[in-house]
């Protein structure tokens, strides 16, 4: 079955999914909800307020049955993860029907295939491709870019403090990120972190100094690659409890000496289990609560004579990306997208635009608190 309308979103039945849908409904746009299961869809939109303006198809997850699909449609947003390990039917179905991209998903290696395999076909069709049109990693991209607004900043040391608990899917694919190569820039070069580091971090707003790690190196590095402005970027993510960073970092070490005596493919499965072992109940999941979910992004910033800090603070990340999400379909829709290809959400919009556009939602603050 063809699209009915020119946005799809494919895995709406997930946490993320039906915040995205919320928005949507908002802003009153026509969306097609699709998924494995139209029952579950029915019933997982159900919980979903407003009324919706929504076709409902159910799709097997292959090559040929995603690009019928997307036959009609302008955008798709993929929620389905682990996007290492399935989004590539999606990409190319995409690309066959000329529509313009999007997802949800934190993982560097994913979006590095995305970028060097599919990001030429997506400007050869003017379309854009988005990766981590989410929370993470588009309002440190935001940060870094206020950051680079002051003449001479060529260097971003970048943290992330989530309060909140990841959704199943997030899990999975926070899992395997964490285990796999993770980069940095220093000097102009692409370098890898040191795959069990772990370190302590201030975390402004609090007195206590508390643990992070690399968390899959972020995305910032990746999309400043190649960005002559930038000579050194590291991303690093903290949470309010220590407990969690040891418990993931427990699993980063066990990866790396479970990874001498396995195949790629058998720790892709190890990393799946944890991930459906920690997973809490996706029944059970409550909406987040912007007074106990919060998150704040740090940005150290500094040239040779010119230096700087910025304190970001926002409310709930899975709000903030079921916000971007449709706030990029939305600019995609109306004609207001300004670069294609392989891009970050910055880049699709300006981080300007995506500060007052977040600001006006009540989930950022309009103007970084500077030290």
């Amino acid at each position: 079955m063809a699209s009915k309308y020119p946005l799809v979103v494919y895995g709406i039945s997930g946490y993320t999914g039906k915040i995205i849908a919320e928005y949507l409904t908002r802003e009153g746009i026509p969306f097609v909800a699709a998924g494995r299961s139209r029952d579950r869809i029915e019933a997982e939109l159900k919980k979903v307020p407003g009324n919706h303006v929504v076709d409902i198809v159910a799709c097997e997850h292959t090559e040929a049955a995603l690009t019928k699909l997307f036959e009609g449609a302008q955008v798709v947003a993929n929620v389905v993860g682990p996007f290492g390990q399935l989004a590539e039917p999606v990409i190319k179905a995409a690309l066959a029907n000329k529509c313009h991209y999007l997802d949800t998903t934190g993982e560097p290696d994913y979006t590095l295939m995305l970028r060097d395999t599919y990001g030429d076909q997506f400007a050869a069709n003017n379309t854009v491709a988005i990766s981590a049109c989410a929370a993470m990693w588009v309002t440190g991209m935001v940060a870094a870019e206020v950051a680079l607004e002051t003449p001479g900043i060529d260097s971003l040391d970048i943290l992330y403090a989530p309060r909140g608990n990841p959704t199943p899917a997030s899990t999975l694919s926070f899992l395997r990120m964490c285990c796999l190569p993770q980069l940095y820039k220093e000097d102009g070069v692409m370098k890898q972190w040191d795959p069990l580091a772990k370190f302590d971090v201030f975390v402004p707003g609090n007195h206590q100094i508390q643990a992070a790690v690399p968390w899959g190196g972020g995305f910032e590095p990746i999309w400043f690659e190649n960005d002559s402005r930038v000579r050194n970027c590291k991303v690093a993510v903290s949470f309010t409890s220590r407990e969690v960073v040891n418990l993931v970092h427990g699993r980063i070490v066990e990866y790396h000496e479970l990874a001498k005596t396995r195949t790629a493919a058998e720790m892709e499965e190890i990393t799946n289990a944890w991930g459906r072992a920690m997973s809490p109940d996706p029944d059970a999941l409550i909406k987040e609560d912007p007074s106990i979910q919060r998150c704040m992004i740090s940005v150290f910033a500094r040239g040779n004579t010119v230096g700087k800090h910025l304190a970001f603070y926002g409310t709930s990340g899975y709000l903030q990306t079921g916000f971007l999400i449709a706030e990029a379909c939305r600019r995609i829709l109306i004609g207001r997208l300004k670069k294609v290809g392989y891009q970050p959400a910055t880049a699709a919009f300006g981080h300007r635009e995506l500060i007052s556009a977040m600001q006006e939602a009540g989930l950022w603050c309009l103007e970084p608190v500077g030290y």
